[in-house]
């Protein structure tokens, strides 16, 4: 991008200036109307690294730091774009709203070096100064985001706080928070206590691939209070990052069922009264039931998530489901003769429409992943498009997959009849997005074959329990969310940008999600903030070497324990737990 001053995500337009605006101890902060809060993050971020106490400025006068609200710069910028100009006499960030203040902060932070991320003073540190310039810089996507797994490997609230401030460190403004899955069940809910007094925990943990004959036999377990949950709303909102919840439905569900049995099908020859919270990796086969009951109980769960989470948006799962415990069950059976659906798949698109509507009359927005297109019919597979069958790279799917239909056939779906308003996260590929698109619906890019963290970086052995695709950091920096069909059409507006998918079967630790978040999260930044050129024609060297000079020293200072360019450390890597390669290049789909 020909960036001199290292900024990640590169800006819009750069220009600089000889000479620079020195920091010291009597410079002073202005914030103009609406400009508050972002001075209040300016100096919580500012001031224990570089010791200045950055008094209130009442006007924006010479030798000041000043942050202004200027709506006028809405229609070129949007309302996260913002202005960064510095001169020797004053440093001035501009912005048409709140969020573009915020992201102004984060360059000018990059701007002051690495010891700017430090959480104290060093002694003998640098002096502080900003180098003159002026910016211009606006994101490309609304969305840019990171899934965080929780369900299968807890992660204590600290850590969550943590990773808000990385993601805020670099842009992104979403955390796809996944909350629920078989092997655990995160999320305080009052009305139903046994949903954290029984399916928080897990009698032991398989080590690595589900393949690995090796256990851990310790417990596991853990769950956020609602407490917990505000706080990491209220610190996220703070950082100008929406949380977005995952409460999954009808599938990956044992955990709830392991709380509650009537929530399964306990007709279908499963005594789900003996069932525990799953202790392996993969698809269970026990998913909820069609009925009326299941639908009060999880309205009930719904309404306390809401109550928390303050998104437009509600991720409801969706993926991987079989069926054949609704194909055994008289009542679900019953249920499909009852509403005159043809199959359980339609059955399943109308639970989750049910769901959508629900949320819809309250405001909110459903997400689903690309599973929730499936309408009657066979399972659809955007993976099987062409006529390819593509081997299960993701380490928590099981089922087998198959063509769809005649080599060369496109993938089609017969679109399930979603609400207005839903959107789709086309995980499976780029082919669900593509559906979604034309289907009339908003979609999230982030296809397992490129975007899904808990893949291998690299094909070496010393590569911690490889799972998937080798997925480097220069094949992260040239992934292009806007799929071949959409792009240079009205349709590319339905993409709402992008994120980073971080299943936690295998990373059991802080420590290791970084390992696979790490570099490769910065990549995806640029990709997802950045106007960038078409994929062949990106500068990767030149990027890399912005991480080499400018980056890595930024992770170091905070902490970050990212996978080093020249492979991983010693302490890094795992001998002996068995993981799940696979060899070659992922298929685009």
């Amino acid at each position: 991008m020909g960036d001199p001053t290292g900024l990640i995500p590169a800006p819009l337009s750069v220009r600089t200036e000889s000479g620079h605006f020195p920091l010291t101890p009597e410079t002073p902060l202005h914030a103009g109307p609406g400009a508050e809060r972002a001075a209040r993050r300016l100096r919580a971020e500012l001031s224990p690294p570089t010791g200045l106490p950055l008094p209130h400025a009442p006007e924006p006068v010479d030798g000041a730091l000043c942050l202004l609200l200027d709506p006028g710069l809405h229609q070129r910028l949007g309302e996260e774009g913002y202005l960064l100009d510095v001169t020797p006499e004053r440093a001035t960030l501009t912005a048409a709203a709140e969020p573009g203040l915020h992201w102004a902060v984060q360059t000018l932070r990059q701007l002051l070096g690495p010891a700017a991320y430090r959480r104290a003073p060093l002694p003998g540190g640098p002096d502080w100064s900003l180098p003159a310039l002026h910016l211009a810089d606006a994101p490309r996507f609304r969305w840019r985001g990171l899934m965080l797994d929780v369900a299968r490997h807890f992660m204590p609230k600290d850590g969550v706080l943590r990773i808000l401030d990385l993601l805020a460190a670099h842009k992104l403004n979403v955390l796809h928070f996944h909350l629920t899955d078989d092997q655990g069940w995160r999320i305080e809910v009052r009305g139903k206590p046994r949903l954290t007094e029984v399916a928080s925990w897990r009698e032991r943990s398989r080590l690595g691939h589900r393949a690995s004959p090796l256990w851990d036999p310790r417990p596991h377990g853990g769950y956020y209070t609602q407490e917990d949950l505000r706080e990491i709303v209220a610190y996220a909102a703070e950082r100008q990052i929406t949380v977005v919840p995952e409460i999954d439905v009808p599938g990956h569900s044992q955990a709830a069922i392991a709380a509650y049995p009537e929530l399964g099908n306990r007709d279908a020859g499963v005594d789900t009264a003996e069932l525990g919270v799953w202790t392996d990796w993969g698809i269970s086969k026990h998913l909820l039931a069609p009925s009326e009951e299941v639908l009060r109980f999880y309205e009930e769960v719904l309404e306390e998530v809401l109550e928390i989470f303050p998104s437009p948006y509600v991720h409801l799962g969706g993926d991987e489901c079989p069926k054949d415990e609704w194909r055994a069950s008289p009542s679900a059976q019953a249920r499909l003769a009852e509403l005159g659906l043809p199959d359980e798949n339609a059955l399943q698109a109308w639970m989750l429409r049910h769901f959508g509507e629900w949320l819809a009359a309250r405001g909110r927005r459903l997400v689903g992943w690309d599973e929730i297109l499936q309408g009657e019919g066979e399972d659809a597979d955007p993976r099987t498009a062409a006529g390819a069958v593509v081997p299960d790279a993701r380490p928590s799917s099981a089922a087998p997959l198959r063509a769809d239909g005649p080599s060369g056939e496109a993938y089609a779906p017969v679109l399930a009849d979603l609400p207005d308003g839903a959107a789709v996260s086309s995980w499976r590929g780029y082919a669900g997005g593509v559906a979604a698109a034309r289907g009339g619906h908003d979609v999230v890019i982030c296809p397992e074959q490129q975007v899904y963290f808990d893949h291998r970086q690299d094909a070496g052995e010393d590569e911690p329990v490889p799972i998937g695709y080798v997925r480097t950091l220069a094949d992260v920096y040239r992934f292009e969310p806007v799929p071949p069909e959409l792009a240079g059409t009205e349709l590319a507006e339905r993409v709402l940008g992008t994120q980073a998918t971080m299943w936690a079967e295998c990373t059991e630790t802080p420590q290791r999600v970084d390992y696979q978040l790490f570099p490769r999260l910065v990549a995806l930044a640029e990709v997802a903030w950045s106007q960038l050129p078409a994929p062949a024609q990106r500068d990767v060297e030149g990027f890399e070497r912005r991480m080499e000079r400018a980056h890595y020293p930024r992770l170091d200072a905070m902490g970050v324990n990212y996978r080093p360019p020249s492979g991983p450390y010693p302490w890094q890597r795992r001998p002996g737990v068995l993981g799940r390669p696979i060899d070659g290049a992922p298929p685009i789909v």
